[in-house]
Parts: C-alpha cells; structure tokens; sequence
C-alpha cells in the first residue's frame, strides 16, 4: 500500500492522495478492533465494536490475509479505511498503542471513526480539485479542503466535537457541480440515473459514459463490456457488480471500496489513482 500521512501533506497542508489510501504497516490494526461485525455473507462471526478480531496478530497484522475470502472474511477485502488508520496511530496518538495504553482505546477508536470520514470526503474534494473542468470551483474546493485537513492534525479531543457531517453537506453541492462540469465535455451527455435501481440489471456492453449514476444501486448489474468513462459514481452500490472488460477510466468519484465491492477482471480498466483488487 502507499505511504503513511506522516509527510504527504503538500503546501497548503492538505493531504496528497497517497496518503488517503490504507497503509497497514503503519496502523495498529483499527479497522480490526474498532469496527463490528455479523454474521453475514461477509462475515462468518459476530464482532463486536471495540473488541479485536480474532484473527488480529501480535503485530497488528492479519493472521488470515491471504485467506480472507476463503475464510468467508470477504468484508475484510472491501474495506478501506482512506489513510485514517494510520493518521490517527501515528499522527493523533503520536504513536501509543490502544493495546498498550488501554485506557485511551475509546478515545482511538471514536477518532478513527472521524478521521475516516474526512478522509474520505478529503479524496472527494482532491478528485473534484483535478478536474480541468472545476476550476470555477477551485477557491471553494480549495477552501473546504483546507478547513477538513486542518481536522485531521486536530487532537483527540478537538476530532470528538467534530462534525464531518455537516462539512459533506457543504461539499455536497460542490461535488454535484463539479460532476456536472466535467460530464458536459462528453459529446453525448449521459442520462441521469441517480439513486436508480439497477440490482442485477443487464448492462453488458452499454454506453454509459457521462452517465449520473450517484446513489445508483447497481448490486450484481452485469456491466461487461460496458463504457463507464466519466460516469458520476459517487455513493453508488457495486457489490458484485460485473465489470469485466468495462472501461472505468475517467469515471468520476469511484473509491477503492467500491472497486473492492466489484467483480472485474485483467480487462476491466480504472482509474490510475485505484489499485486492481487481488481477488479479481
């Protein structure tokens, strides 16, 4: 995985995008005792939240990495914390273990929570920033960028009365603007689909470059083959989305989980900035 937060940040103090991807070497294992989970076709086991995973080594590692899907940890595999893990072991906790100082594990947990949140939003508004076409949005980007970065230095207590909430209310409209920005340039303007219901819908094969597919639930769709560039796929839901040999190159606001979600193959292409999922 890419590089710790510790000396990514750029000249306005915001992140680069390295350092808003998972970097497990660097992280006490939050994601494995912060979170819970149930028994599902994710998971094999309850777990509750605060309480470490079994399978959670002495070196804050997974005991069963190699195994997660065939142990039926297919959650796991998904996941993606976008850099909060190890923001807030090395950087907010300066580097104490919520095993060894047991006493602030709450206070570590309930900031990881917070941190992912901006993080995610921070990947958002850096994809938004990139855009050729956004650039009458840059100072407003530019500015809710800085205001949710200078959060993620914040201390402990300063991330508790956070309210990443409301800064995604903010950022909403300008994320909506900015898709739309970029979606005009293509010569065939895609549909809006927003918040459709497409679970198992066949798309094989479909034009659906600059297509809004916001919200779109797209659970088990059949997206062989299909054109996805510049596609607005913020929110949506792709568990076991089929894209193999879809192109994905351009789509606009697509995360790591959401690719980990999916079902592709060697063909299917994504954005430079997403890494291919191993199971794949």
């Amino acid at each position: 995985m890419p590089g710790s937060t510790q000396g990514a940040a750029g000249a306005e103090g915001v992140p680069e995008r390295s350092a808003l991807r998972a970097d497990c070497s660097s992280c006490f294992g939050l994601c494995c005792a912060a979170l819970p989970f149930s028994a599902s076709a994710d998971f094999p086991v309850d777990k509750a939240a605060g309480r470490a995973c079994s399978n959670l080594g002495a070196d804050y590692g997974c005991t069963i990495h190699a195994r997660l899907r065939d142990e039926g940890y297919r959650g796991c595999t998904v996941f993606d914390c976008f850099g909060a893990g190890q923001q807030v072991s090395r950087v907010t906790f300066e580097g104490r273990s919520w095993r060894d100082d047991p006493g602030i594990a709450r206070s570590v947990f309930d900031a990881f929570g917070v941190m992912r949140q901006l993080h995610e939003l921070l990947w958002y508004l850096d994809e938004a920033r990139s855009l050729p076409t956004s650039e009458p949005l840059g100072a407003e980007l530019r500015a809710l960028q800085k205001e949710a970065a200078r959060l993620t230095r914040a201390d402990a207590a300063q991330l508790r009365e956070a309210d990443p909430a409301a800064l995604r209310e903010r950022a909403r409209p300008l994320l909506r603007r900015a898709s739309e920005l970029a979606r005009a340039r293509e010569t065939r303007p895609g549909r809006d689909m927003s918040g459709a219901d497409l679970v198992g819908a066949d798309l094989r094969k479909a034009d659906l470059r600059g297509t809004g597919l916001r919200g779109a639930l797209l659970i088990a769709a059949d997206l062989r083959g299909a054109d996805l560039r510049r596609a607005d796929l913020i929110g949506a839901d792709l568990r076991d989305a089929r894209l193999g040999g879809a192109d994905l190159t351009g789509a606009l606001f697509l995360t790591q989980p959401q690719a980990n979600a999916a079902r592709g193959d060697a063909r299917t292409r994504l954005p430079e900035v997403l890494e291919r999922p191993d199971h794949w």
